[in-house]
């Protein structure tokens, strides 16, 4: 079966590449947009900024002159946005008949630390880094999932697992400490190193979900040896009319609701004022395997963020405040009290405790609470030099609660947990954008740093520590005869203080890391059709506190892990490149990667599971070898048909372990997804109005070393999805949008490899969603 589904699929992708040529030479899509992008205040062309047509994945780079030219383009409606790293985007709506000229005229920027296109690569990041972005009316889709599930639609990301409820993103292979989360500008810092410490962020603050492929370390600093993900809200709407939206869903699996509201606007009577409200209120129940309910596996949710700003000529202030509040139920078929009991569930792949449906929490759980506060200032003088300032403070305050009750029954003892965690981050960031040099060259030169400190109450698993961090960097960028060149450097220094209680005796021990990181790459237009982009980049990362000194039952994973205080700190060379063909009528874009990892850490699983007081639990260690990650991500678009749209997207990673000759373990198996896509009314008022049909074929990881696991790895798994949506305007600043999904339509029994809890239990099975949204305007 699963040999003839790929012969199926390489079937269709050979007719695929055989049509490209005669596709590019359909003229039915003759209209262009062309025009100058030039800064508002010296008048002077902006070189590199990106001109993209919204939600159609096209996209052209400035030249040095600020020229940009968008051509094979259909009669239609359309919205232009023009984006560039120190600038506010620009958007322009056009009805397009023949061939149009359009120029644009950017300010200041209101964001630090963004320069993010739907399309584009561009980003603070190397430019020569592939990115793919959320937005609209795709973002609308994964409204109500958690920021990992809402990204699994990317090729190259999927989701590491603890259950059903709890997920956090995976790029090319890497998780956890090697990715990065830049939330609202700001780098996220909670209790991450945990495989079941799902990012504390709401993704209805974003407007964009971006990821960056690859080391990006020059611009991120120490850990982004995998990757960046970007949580951007939408700019502030500095003088501008009340507006705002209502976002609902409802979950049929699991009978989740949830409920998002935003309010935006100028104040009047105030210019350069800008303010926004945003809040969510979720609520959910256990989830249902095809076969059985996975008892307390609940969660709910409550969060909000406020954001104002104000503008004066060059100046700029803002101002953010998010706080997210969530309790989460863990699977308690995962807590078993015998070896003899854990060794049977797993080899009867059943749990021992099933139950019906319940919204209630009961333990174990985890208890979450981040706030999050920001102020940003900037000024851009009028010799084009700018300067930003960025200041934030970030407070995590983590609570696990065991299967066990304690045997002292008060209420303080029942509501006593037995891990606590609680981590205060300050970060600073300067960063200079200094003036065209040339007018073709431009750069930044930043500062930042990073102080922490962890307490850690209940019984011991990792100790109290100090951290301080800080980093200096240098990136220029040259455009010039089609081509946009990049490189840059950095400085990290790191040092940790750990405090742990050793036979009753308080003893410290301190480290010291540091490391250069440095970036070199290139993106050029071959083509009118066709561009490319190249980048080598190093990153390092230090062993976290977890890797250096856990010494117990992990309760939220439901595994006993073990630190290894010599461990030493990776350093990664990442190579990328990618190659983007674009026509009128079909889009590919085929990238590839080569990352070594010196002294990559993992979990290794030990031979067998062990007994504590606390139950049986699967048995871990941190080690640390040389680790190769090697893999390929395509993604096709392809009009097949008028208003027929086929999408295939594949994912293949191949991991060694070059120190042991062997394979590793964790990571994920090979990915192909396909959907068909027919628009309804494209052309008309009712353009947005769809129905598609897809499939989403996972392979059975088969590089995995002998005996290494408590469980062989799942078998192969096929899942079929069906959707549909439209978007009703009502007004010409009020509309409502809706979609109605049904995931793993014939609820297939299945289990993912990077499900945690697989050894104990099946994957959620039919999930069948409806979104709503209300976007207003005065």
């Amino acid at each position: 079966m699963r040999k003839s589904i790929i012969s199926i699929f390489s079937g269709v992708f050979l007719l695929l590449l055989t049509s490209t040529y005669s596709l590019a030479q359909t003229p039915a899509c003759a209209c262009f947009i062309k025009g100058v992008v030039r800064d508002q205040h010296t008048g002077l062309p902006v070189i590199g900024a990106t001109v993209l047509m919204v939600g159609q994945n096209k996209a052209v780079f400035t030249d040095e002159q600020g020229r940009y030219m968008l051509d094979h383009i259909c009669p239609g409606s359309y919205e232009i946005e023009c984006r560039i790293v120190g600038y506010n985007p620009f958007r322009e709506k056009i009805d397009l008949t023949s061939g149009h000229e359009e120029d644009f005229t950017l300010e200041e920027s209101e964001i630090h630390l963004k320069d993010v296109e739907i399309t584009a690569h561009r980003t603070d990041a190397p430019a020569s880094q592939p990115l793919t972005t959320l937005s609209g009316t795709e973002l609308f889709k994964t409204r109500g999932d958690n920021l990992a599930e809402s990204l699994k639609g990317l090729t190259g990301v999927t989701s590491l697992q603890t259950g059903a409820s709890i997920s956090k993103p995976v790029i090319h292979g890497m998780h956890s400490n090697r990715v990065l989360i830049m939330n609202n500008g700001i780098r996220q810092e909670g209790q991450q190193w945990g495989s079941e410490h799902a990012p504390e962020i709401d993704p209805f603050v974003a407007t964009r979900l971006s990821v960056v492929k690859g080391a990006a370390g020059v611009r991120y600093g120490s850990d982004a040896i995998g990757g960046v993900i970007l949580v951007e809200p939408e700019e502030l709407p500095i003088n501008k009319p009340l507006s705002g939206e209502v976002n609902m869903a409802g979950f049929m699996n699991g009978r989740q609701g949830v409920i998002s509201s935003t309010l935006q606007g100028g104040i009047r009577n105030l210019k350069g004022f800008g303010w926004r409200a945003q809040g969510t209120l979720k609520r959910g129940g256990n989830i249902r395997t095809p076969n059985y309910f996975l008892d307390n596996t609940g969660s709910s949710e409550n969060n909000f963020s406020l954001a104002a700003g104000y503008r004066n000529k060059g100046f700029g202030i803002d101002l953010f405040y998010s706080r997210f509040d969530t309790k989460i139920g863990i699977f308690s078929g995962a807590h078993i009290g015998s070896l003899t009991d854990l060794l049977n569930v797993i080899k009867n792949g059943e749990p021992l405790v099933k139950s019906g449906f319940s919204y209630a929490i009961e333990r174990p759980n985890q208890n979450v609470l981040h706030n999050l506060i920001k102020a940003e200032t900037h000024y851009h003088f009028k010799d084009g030099n700018k300067l930003q300032w960025t200041i934030a403070q970030q407070l995590n305050d983590r609570n696990e609660f065991d299967l066990h009750r304690p045997r002292n029954d008060s209420i303080a003892a029942l509501n006593r947990p037995e891990l606590s965690f609680k981590l205060n981050t300050l970060t600073n960031d300067i960063v200079w954008d200094h003036k065209p040099i040339g007018k073709k060259i431009s750069g930044q030169i930043g500062l930042s740093s990073l102080y922490q400190y962890n307490l850690m109450n209940g019984r011991p698993l990792i100790p109290n520590f100090n951290q301080f961090t800080v980093g200096l960097f240098w990136i220029e960028r040259l455009v010039t005869h089609g081509w946009e060149l990049e490189a840059g450097a950095r400085f990290d220094y790191r040092t940790l203080s750990t405090h742990r209680i050793v036979r009753r005796e308080k003893v410290s021990t301190d480290f010291t890391f540091s490391n250069f990181s440095g970036t070199i790459g290139a993106a050029r237009n071959l083509t009118q059709n066709l561009s490319m982009t190249l980048n080598v980049g190093t990153a390092w990362r230090a062993p976290n506190v977890s890797e250096l000194f856990s010494d117990g039952v992990h309760h939220g994973a439901a595994a006993y892990e073990k630190g290894d205080s010599t461990l030493q700190q990776e350093k990664a060379v990442n190579t990328i490149a990618s190659f983007k063909y674009t026509s009128s009528r079909l889009t590919i874009e085929l990238g590839g990667y080569y990352n070594y990892i010196a002294d990559y850490i993992y979990l290794q699983p030990q031979p067998e599971p062990i007994l504590t007081i606390r139950g049986a639990f699967p048995y871990f260690k941190y080690t640390q070898t040389n680790a190769v990650f090697r893999g390929v991500d395509l993604a096709v678009d392809w009009e097949v048909l008028h208003k027929l749209i086929w999408t295939g997207k594949l994912s293949y990673l191949n991991v060694y372990d070059k120190g042991n000759k062997n394979y590793l373990v964790m990571i994920p198996p090979n990915r192909l997804e396909n959907q068909l896509k027919y628009l309804i009314g494209a052309g008309t008022k009712i353009q947005n109005t769809y129905i598609s049909a897809g499939n989403l074929f996972v392979a059975q990881q088969k590089r995995v070393p002998e005996n290494s696991d408590f469980a062989p790895p799942p078998k192969a798994y096929s899942l079929w999805n069906i959707q549909a949506g439209t978007t009703i305007p009502v007004s010409e600043k009020n509309e409502f949008e809706v979609s109605l999904a049904v995931n793993n339509l014939f609820n297939v029994a299945y289990r993912d490899y990077l499900n945690r809890f697989r050894y104990y239990a099946d994957d959620m099975g039919r999930q069948v969603s409806l979104r709503l949204r209300w976007k207003f305007g005065a």
